[in-house]
């Protein structure tokens, strides 16, 4: 058994779910889920017959949903929401679907919303705290941006779980990214330490994707469809000049799923540079002379790359971090412009060249259709894990399941797109950029 991916809980749940589900499967209504209940990681045939035989089980995640005992009982329980990082789409969603189900479903009522991220704890700050309630949610989710504000930049945790015993704090969601869960994890311990009844729950917020052990973060389907309108419309003005180049920059720090899918969307892109591949600038498999034999052919060509790709290009080695220790990447869409301008010109190539960045437009934009809904169902799985005691926890998606992930497990390492994967091999069918733009040695 993998014993990391076990979730904690504050202990014996024994007040009854005020949900009346069904215990049973056939009644026509929704059966509780049982804590033995687990979701596998792989589904592969291949590897259910290496597992057949032996007395090692596979790696699995416990299933999310409504339990029938809670840990919490709902009259006596006060909930803290906090949003930390940069915007995306959906945490407005996120927060009303919370107090939706807390109130109408649990009959939580003293729900409160903590203002400008982390730093809302800390009475220096001198941040109010926001009382919630359906009324205040209700239009939210038609906004893009949070309602609680939002922040970078490490606190003292001590002084966090110092702010949630002083206000009496019974489960606190916490809705961010990596440097995000990490605070919690951090909050999480610092409560364990302690030996209080708080649960901490967590749900996932990145744009990039790039969480462990979770297919799919809220707002990154909005992300891809928005640059998808934007990779059809560049598209356009790459076609309306002699040899135009068409250069958009999109989000990804460390990973380029948002780059791959949107590319994939439009089917209109030539090039997709991503922060997983290597690719030399100069010679014969150089970027620069490939760009230039797809200008020859067909006269224009529409690049798309992650903001955290070909960070190994640049020459000057002072690193900067911003406020959550993320390291600053320097900006790979205006280098390329640059050094394709530059080596066209050197070259007497004719070209036309656009650039364009709508990082910030993408994250402030409110969420989609389907990601209203995921947002809603991440939420709401979140409220039946805290209610049942659950703490440490991540609400993460994997086949079509939702799932509870220990914080710990998933702010191992970032998510990656493996080059040898079908998506990257999609990716490559749909912009017939080489394999490789490597030259040999």
């Amino acid at each position: 058994m993998h014993s990391e991916f076990n979730i904690n809980n504050l202990g014996k749940c024994s007040v009854k779910s005020p949900l009346n589900l069904s215990k049973n499967e056939g009644s026509g209504i929704f059966t509780y889920i049982k804590d033995g209940e687990r979701i596998l990681n792989d589904t592969s045939l291949e590897n259910f017959i290496k597992y057949k035989n032996t007395s090692d089980l596979p790696l699995s995640f416990e299933k999310a949903g409504p339990r029938e005992f809670l840990f919490f009982e709902p009259a006596k329980t006060k909930v803290a929401i906090v949003t930390c990082g940069g915007l995306c789409p959906g945490l407005n969603n996120v927060i009303r679907s919370l107090v939706m189900e807390l109130y109408y479903r649990y009959k939580v009522k003293r729900i409160v919303g903590v203002r400008y991220g982390y730093e809302g704890f800390i009475p220096e700050y001198n941040h109010p705290f926001e009382e919630l309630t359906p009324e205040r949610v209700e239009q939210i989710h038609l906004f893009g941006g949070t309602i609680l504000g939002s922040s970078r930049g490490e606190q003292d945790v001590s002084r966090i779980v110092d702010s949630l015993e002083n206000m009496n704090i019974n489960i606190l969601f916490c809705i961010g990214g990596d440097g995000t869960l990490k605070g919690a994890n951090a909050i999480y311990k610092e409560i364990t330490k302690r030996n209080l009844k708080i649960s901490v729950a967590g749900i996932p917020k990145t744009i990039d994707n790039d969480i462990c052990y979770i297919v799919r973060s809220f707002g990154f389907e909005t992300a891809f469809s928005i640059a998808h309108d934007i990779i059809r419309d560049a598209h356009n003005e790459a076609k309306g000049a002699y040899n135009g180049v068409a250069l958009i920059k999109l989000m990804g720090r460390d990973s380029g799923y948002i780059a791959a899918n949107a590319a994939l969307s439009m089917q209109e892109v030539n090039f997709v540079i991503i922060p997983e591949m290597f690719f030399d600038l100069y010679g014969k498999m150089g970027f620069i002379n490939v760009l230039k034999s797809r200008l020859i052919e067909r006269k224009h060509a529409l690049i798309v790359v992650a903001e955290g790709a070909g960070q190994f290009l640049f020459t000057d080695n002072n690193i900067q971090k911003d406020a959550s220790g993320n390291i600053l990447n320097k900006d790979i869409g205006i280098f390329l412009k640059d050094k394709i301008s530059e080596e066209y010109k050197k070259q007497k190539f004719p070209f036309s060249i656009k650039y364009i960045d709508p990082s910030y437009i993408i994250r402030s934009a409110p969420a989609n259709a389907n990601d209203s809904k995921f947002c809603s169902q991440l939420a709401q799985n979140a409220v039946h894990g805290a209610m049942a005691g659950k703490t440490g926890f991540v609400v993460g998606n994997w086949n079509y399941q939702f799932t509870y992930l220990p914080i710990s497990v998933t702010v191992k390492e970032r998510k990656k797109i493996n080059q040898e994967s079908e998506l990257w091999w999609n990716v490559l069918e749909a912009t017939g950029q080489p394999v490789s733009m490597k030259n040999p040695f």
